[in-house]
């Protein structure tokens, strides 16, 4: 006599599981070339002065 539980589609909880990691890096890519995508289409103003090291630093006081 076998007795299955709630599982009886046969998948087990190990695999849902997997898929579901699967899935969520599958997502990351995405949400990652899209930021990317973003990144480089964004509109970037040219610098003003001839000299790039202008502007290079910050002065901050505690």
């Amino acid at each position: 006599m076998e007795i299955s539980g709630a599982n009886t589609s046969g998948t087990s909880g190990a695999s849902l599981e997997l898929k579901g990691l699967q899935l969520s890096k599958d997502q990351q890519k995405v949400e990652g070339e899209q930021t990317l995508q973003l990144l480089e289409s964004a509109d970037v103003p040219k610098s003003s002065s001839s000299n790039p090291a202008l502007g290079g630093n910050i002065d901050t006081y505690a």
